[in-house]
């Protein structure tokens, strides 16, 4: 195969992959789409995977959020059973782009101390069977942490790494991981109560007691989603379909009308991660037009989220 050849591969994320609730049928939908994923992943074989991912208060917190961050180095933080341990990034890659990114007047911070969690790792070990197994260039975007900056400045993230990318000669895989609609109860700085405001302002550790807590209440959460017993927001696959259309059909800029307070109303608050997907597709964008293959939606009550898989190459 080519060199400097570029793919996508964007899928939403859960931690109730890994636990105990999902029926066997929704599972098994699931990873027929994600064994497709898989199957396109391996015939274009990558040398290079770029994450575009969120982080949910395991590797970045209120004490210093920035919007984007390039990770010079990263480790998995192995939350719900994901990698823990070390990515296999590039740091004088990574600072390359760092500075590519800069000069495309796009601010980012640079980190050589990344953790990432679920958001970051669960795709790789979906698509690469080891979070490890590949070099990746890993690229936090905030969609949790609110204020949140303007989604168009995603999609200027995405252009900017993108044209960065075509200037390399390898073969190089953009994942997006995240969304679609969704409202799980991730805790805000306004709406955090005292005991979770020192993890999510100043990072302290949680205790074995706390993260098996956490867990338990997650899967309580999707089980009371599931059986229509929730106050949360409800999953919108119109919207989502909305979105799916949008990138489907080569129209990204089309977010750039977009407000945040439009988003959570639609979607949930924590449908801003659609940024990881924005910015991956405006860095395919970035070498011209491009067609998605693989088209996997399902609305998931079960993982509390619009469940979604695309992948795509150019034109």
């Amino acid at each position: 195969m080519p060199k400097n050849e570029m793919a996508l591969c964007c899928m939403s994320h859960s931690p109730l992959l890994n636990l105990p609730g999902p029926s066997r049928e929704l599972l098994d939908d699931v990873d027929s789409a994600l064994n497709a994923a898989r199957d396109f992943v391996r015939d274009f074989d990558p040398e290079l995977v770029v994450t575009f991912a969120p982080d949910h208060y395991n590797g970045f917190f209120y004490r210093l959020m920035p919007p984007f961050c390039i990770g010079t180095q990263a480790t998995g933080v192995g939350d719900y059973g994901t990698h823990a341990g070390p990515l296999d990034v590039d740091a004088d890659l990574a600072r390359a782009c760092a500075e590519a990114v800069w000069e495309a007047d796009v601010d980012v911070a640079i980190s050589s101390s990344m953790e990432v969690d679920h958001g970051t790792v669960q795709p790789l070990e979906t698509l690469f069977g080891r979070a490890d197994a590949v070099p990746v260039l890993p690229i936090f975007i905030n969609s949790v942490a609110t204020p949140l900056g303007p989604i168009k400045r995603s999609r200027a993230l995405g252009a900017a790494v993108g044209t960065f990318l075509a200037t390399l000669d390898e073969r190089v895989l953009v994942l997006g991981s995240g969304g679609l609609s969704h409202d799980p109860p991730v805790p805000t700085l306004a709406t955090a109560p005292p005991a979770a405001l020192g993890r999510i302002v100043a990072g302290e550790p949680m205790s074995d007691e706390q993260r098996a807590a956490r867990q338990t209440a997650v899967i309580a959460a999707a089980h009371d989603f599931a059986h229509g017993e929730s106050p949360l927001q409800p999953l919108n696959p119109d919207w989502d379909g909305a979105l799916l259309e949008l990138l489907d059909g080569n129209r990204i800029a089309d977010v750039d009308a977009w407000t945040n307070s439009w988003i959570a109303a639609e979607a949930g608050n924590s449908a801003h991660e659609v940024r990881t997907w924005i910015a991956a597709f405006a860095a395919m964008a970035a070498r011209g037009s491009y067609e998605t293959r693989l088209r996997y939606y399902r609305a998931a009550p079960e993982l509390i989220a619009g469940f979604a898989v695309r992948t795509a190459v150019a034109r």
